[in-house]
């Protein structure tokens, strides 16, 4: 496993909270009907960032915990929490393989566009011994990955490029993809009746405004990274983006992948 260091998000929480597209309300409902969720049991969010995802299934369970390392995101989690009046939660920071073992079984465990930080196939043996008897796991990812660049964000590319060089960078390192598919990964661990779905594609409208947050959000893209400079580069961005559409509209297909694994024992 590589480990990217503990400041790999640092700085981003308030961009990632107001500016990651939200996960359409088809995902909510394919995992209720997949794990026929009736509001009882309790669900376990690794890597849960800010708690988007976690806090649409307030209603699905008695419990939630969400895990994440980033003290950061965890106060914009807590902060959600207190906006949306939910308190059927609680948020604990650190890794997976720390916190897990005094927290008991769940009957759903979810990690969403987080598992490639992590040491996956230990995470998912410790993980399979806190999942409940015909409970199971979802990994979510980004489908849309597959598709080729639309014109505005290669330019987006180049220019974020142009400031932080070619190179994706992580935390003090350079981002290393996983070599292997998410659902093979589960597939060799204890998990079974593991599946692929890949919900129906949706559109999301950005603006220069949003793209520029969205870019704060990220690991390789936090505005610590530019300095000094970071005026300068978002103002070559938006000059960029805005040549290429003035109405300040840039639409992109999302495609969401859930790859789901049931405990039968």
């Amino acid at each position: 496993m590589i480990d990217y260091g503990a400041d790999l998000f640092k700085g981003t929480a308030w961009y990632y909270a107001r500016y990651r597209p939200l996960y359409p309300a088809s995902l909510v409902r394919y995992i209720v009907d997949k794990f026929s969720l009736d509001g009882e049991g309790r669900l376990l969010d690794l890597g849960c960032g800010t708690g988007q995802l976690a806090l649409r299934f307030q209603d699905w369970f008695d419990d939630i915990v969400g895990i994440d390392p980033e003290p950061e995101m965890l106060d914009e989690a807590r902060r959600l929490s207190i906006d949306n009046r939910v308190d059927n939660v609680q948020w604990l920071q650190g890794k997976a393989e720390e916190q897990a073992n005094d927290l008991g079984t769940f009957r759903l465990i979810t990690i969403a566009k987080a598992f490639h930080w992590m040491d996956r196939e230990t995470v998912l043996e410790m993980l399979y011994h806190h999942t409940d008897v015909n409970g199971g796991i979802v990994i979510i990812g980004n489908d849309s990955e597959k598709q080729e660049p639309l014109p505005w964000q290669l330019k987006v590319n180049e220019v974020v490029a142009r400031w932080l060089g070619s190179e994706r960078r992580a935390g003090n390192l350079t981002y290393q993809p996983p070599t292997e598919r998410y659902e093979d990964t589960l597939a060799k661990s204890r998990y079974r009746n593991i599946e692929n779905h890949v919900l129906p594609t949706y559109s999301h409208t950005w603006t220069v405004d949003s793209i520029v947050g969205n870019l704060y959000s990220t690991s390789y893209g936090a505005r610590r990274f530019f300095g000094e400079d970071l005026e300068r580069f978002e103002d070559e961005l938006r000059t960029a983006l805005l040549a290429i559409n003035p109405a300040d509209q840039f639409v992109e297909e999302h495609s969401v992948s859930v790859i789901t694994g049931m405990r039968r024992d």
